[in-house]
């Protein structure tokens, strides 16, 4: 048998082994994925844990390889209790689902959505339950790229309701040095408001909720700002 045959043999079969290790290690994930999220797997998450879990899920969405479960077999796995390991504040926007976005199941995360993503007494009571009382590790506020709640903003939108809606957001824009003309139409601007406005979140969060921040002082709890970009589906998080 010749040399060239033996090296061949070698190299399909470490091929074939590291194939199998792979599906070995991917069957592995999906299953642990797909196993709903109890009160002493959330206890043992980190709030760092957490964020990481967040970012491996993304990465997933923008590589095109979700996991795929038994939704129903997980609406009655957590049909008694749920014990999600993070909360999203998210926008309303139909190109930002949080589950969708970090890859995550039925029961994994709260998710607190309003147009740009901003917080009011409602939303830090819900998330302070989703922390103190029900145990998530972390808080992630999620912007998103051509905000169409930024660009109201930006433009002094009055229209009903969205007035009070997209004064919120108001401080994000006063707050972010502008370059160029004030409107909707300068994306650049746009893009920075929404940077501004979801860091801006987070310190409210924990300047109006001393629940939070009490959770945060102590380590049980990580906050943190967070951008998805609508065009690609990658998610970047801020220091």
């Amino acid at each position: 048998m010749g040399q060239g045959c033996v090296n061949r043999r070698t190299f399909v079969g470490a091929l074939t082994m590291a194939l199998s290790a792979g599906s070995v290690a991917s069957q592995a994930q999906a299953a642990e994925s797909c196993t709903a999220m109890t009160t002493d797997a959330q206890k043992a998450v980190t709030p760092a844990q957490a964020i990481e879990r967040l970012k491996a899920g993304n990465a997933r969405f923008v590589a095109g390889t979700p996991v795929n479960c038994d939704l129903m077999a997980m609406v009655k796995a957590t049909a008694g209790a749920q014990a999600p390991f993070a909360a999203v504040v998210g926008c309303i926007d139909s190109r930002v689902p949080p589950e969708l976005v970090f890859d995550q199941k039925i029961g994994d995360i709260f998710a607190a959505r309003v147009a740009g993503n901003f917080v009011n007494t409602d939303i830090i009571g819900s998330v302070e339950f989703a922390t103190k009382v029900a145990g998530a590790k972390a808080i992630v506020v999620l912007g998103h790229s051509s905000c169409g709640a930024v660009k109201g903003a930006i433009d002094e939108v009055k229209m009903g309701n969205l007035t009070a809606v997209l004064a919120n957001i108001e401080p994000a824009v006063k707050a972010t040095p502008l370059t160029g003309q004030k409107s909707s139409k300068n994306d650049a601007f746009v893009e920075a408001v929404a940077d501004t406005n979801a860091k801006l979140t987070v310190q409210t969060l924990l300047a109006r909720s001393a629940v939070i921040k009490e959770l945060v002082d102590s380590g049980a709890l990580a906050v943190v700002a967070a951008k998805h970009n609508v065009a690609t589906g990658q998610v970047t998080f801020f220091a």
